[in-house]
């Protein structure tokens, strides 16, 4: 199954996917798919009640689809963390993950625009795996437990301006933009993601492909990144981790820089957790 919200911006509601594809409405058990509702085992919930042919059908023709997580606690990423990443931007692999922050209300829904920021000759793509917390994860003993507190997996367009993230070495400044992080279309639930260091992931701009890799080229795995934020922060319910992009993104390439620029599209897709299309726009 996948969860999805649906609407207009701030007025998402949300719904669940079967697998042979019908959409079901959840607003007779949760406000919304946020913390508290995956803090109280509520993708097990909604299995259950799915299972047990509890939830209405819903005709959702015509909705808009939102981030498939109301607007997180935080957005905890993780840089440099493709091997091939690291070789293409000329960067020494890192010996523990790199850790920044974005902004969380520039999560927004996977067809929305990508605003280019005004003055900027820079904005790049990311294609990641996102992995959204279900429950509190305060210094775990170890990481073979890490993944227990993973509610499920999404597709994440971690949008970077380059020139903001390098200026005097502040990377948030050049991650937390305007709709810097479309993401979705679902939450797949952890427990039908056999393996989240097996999963394909690609980026197209303009219909030419320019990410195509795994997440086996991953530094850290997701159990590793989990555990290790664990011991430097608190990560609660809703929480959305960005766990790093591979080669191909427009900084790794030679100059000119393909860098985005108003009117590019841009679609990206994970095995298993579906797929992305924006349009960039100048902000």
């Amino acid at each position: 199954m996948q969860l999805v919200r649906l609407g207009e911006p701030g007025s998402e509601r949300p719904f669940v996917r079967a697998v042979d594809g019908t959409t079901y409405d959840l607003g007779g058990l949760t406000a919304d798919i946020d913390g508290r509702f995956l803090a109280a085992d509520g993708i097990a919930r909604v299995a259950a009640a799915l299972a047990a042919g509890e939830l209405p059908e819903a005709d959702t023709t015509g909705l808009r689809v939102g981030a498939p997580i109301a607007q997180p606690g935080k957005v905890v990423c993780i840089g440099m963390n493709y091997r091939r990443h690291a070789e293409e931007t000329g960067a020494t692999p890192p010996t523990e993950p790199v850790v920044f922050m974005k902004a969380p209300d520039v999560v927004v829904g996977p067809g929305d625009d990508v605003l280019i920021p005004r003055n900027s000759v820079s904005t790049d793509w990311e294609v990641e795996l996102g992995v959204v917390i279900g429950k509190t994860a305060r210094y775990l003993g170890s990481v073979g437990e890490a993944l227990e507190y993973v509610a499920g997996y999404v597709v994440s367009n971690d949008v970077s301006e380059r020139a903001l993230q390098f200026r005097a070495g502040q990377w948030d400044k050049g991650k937390s933009c305007e709709n810097f992080n479309p993401l979705g279309p679902a939450l797949v639930p952890a427990s039908e993601v056999p393996d989240p260091q097996d999963l394909g992931l690609r980026l197209w701009i303009n219909g030419e492909k320019k990410q195509d890799s795994s997440t086996k080229d991953m530094i850290f795995s997701v159990a590793e990144i989990v555990h290790h934020l664990s011991q430097v922060m608190v990560l609660r319910p809703g929480d959305l981790i960005n766990t790093g992009t591979p080669e191909g993104v427009a900084l790794g390439q030679p100059d000119p820089k393909p860098y985005l620029r108003d009117g590019d599209v841009i679609e990206l897709e994970i095995d298993g957790l579906g797929r992305q299309r924006q349009t960039a726009r100048q902000a």
